[in-house]
């Protein structure tokens, strides 16, 4: 792959966006399309962040053939004899930035940030209702059942705690657009969380299949819009935005149109 040419500064690097190609799927009406090309936000020796879309796994699923961003990245980098090694993961239907190492002394240093919760991460959610507070903090305890996530109490001695910190960016008639910081990284976090206090996130047809019937958006309304870490070599405070996908888009500019109620 390329080397892109980054802008620097003392506490962000970000490259020029590029695209790497991946391999056809067969069409699929029940899941959302995604373009052919998987854009790099950012590249070093060390580490690549892609734009990951809706519908693209993060890694390959066992025994199965269907493209991810992992293999896509890893058939781009083969040509320049490097690896890809996944750091992190996003939920297979959200999008948004998706950090990957080169070596694995790389993702070693990355991965022990992330298990001391450092890297901040943060999504743009849109869920159902409108939301009363402002600002607010959400901790809930999960135990992983097969692929789902249920809620569990303190108590249970093999449930994890999950945290996240919001902030609410719009209000529309009967939803709302969120700001997300994750504080822990457990799976479906978001989802699970919002769904808890009655706002699930719109278009999330595994915990609530009523979403399947959604008909603005055809996967989850969940992107990750912005990470921020410390680059394994360098020390420096690398940062990566990550702009709203058009199907996101066009769910927020219909939701505009309706007009919220006086709270």
């Amino acid at each position: 792959m390329k080397k892109l040419t980054k802008k620097a500064s003392r506490h962000s690097r970000k490259a020029d966006r590029k695209s790497v190609r991946r391999a056809s799927v067969p069409a699929d009406r029940r899941r959302p399309r995604f373009s052919r090309e998987v854009s790099v936000l950012y590249e070093d020796d060390a580490v690549v962040v892609l734009n990951k879309p809706a519908g693209l796994l993060a890694v390959p699923i066992g025994g199965s053939d269907t493209p991810s961003a992992l293999s896509v990245l890893a058939a781009s980098l083969q040509s320049n004899k490097q690896r890809a090694l996944i750091v992190h993961r996003i939920d297979r239907f959200a999008s948004g930035a998706l950090l990957f190492a080169k070596t694995k002394p790389d993702r070693d240093a990355l991965v022990r940030q992330f298990l001391e919760h450092t890297p901040v991460r943060r999504y743009l959610a849109v869920v159902r209702g409108r939301l009363e507070a402002q600002t607010g903090t959400l901790v809930h305890y999960f135990r992983r059942q097969g692929m789902h996530q249920q809620l569990r109490t303190e108590r249970d001695p093999k449930a994890a705690r999950a945290e996240l910190r919001y902030s609410v960016e719009r209000l529309f008639g009967d939803a709302s657009l969120v700001r997300v910081e994750l504080v822990t990284g457990l799976q479906n976090q978001i989802r699970v969380q919002f769904s808890a206090i009655g706002h699930p996130v719109i278009g999330d047809r595994k915990y609530h299949p009523a979403e399947s019937s959604e008909r603005l958006i055809a996967r989850v309304a969940l992107h990750a819009a912005y990470l921020q870490f410390v680059h394994p070599r360098s020390g420096e405070s690398v940062a990566i935005d990550c702009e709203l996908p058009a199907d996101f888009q066009h769910l927020v500019r219909e939701l505009s149109r309706s007009k919220p109620a006086r709270r």
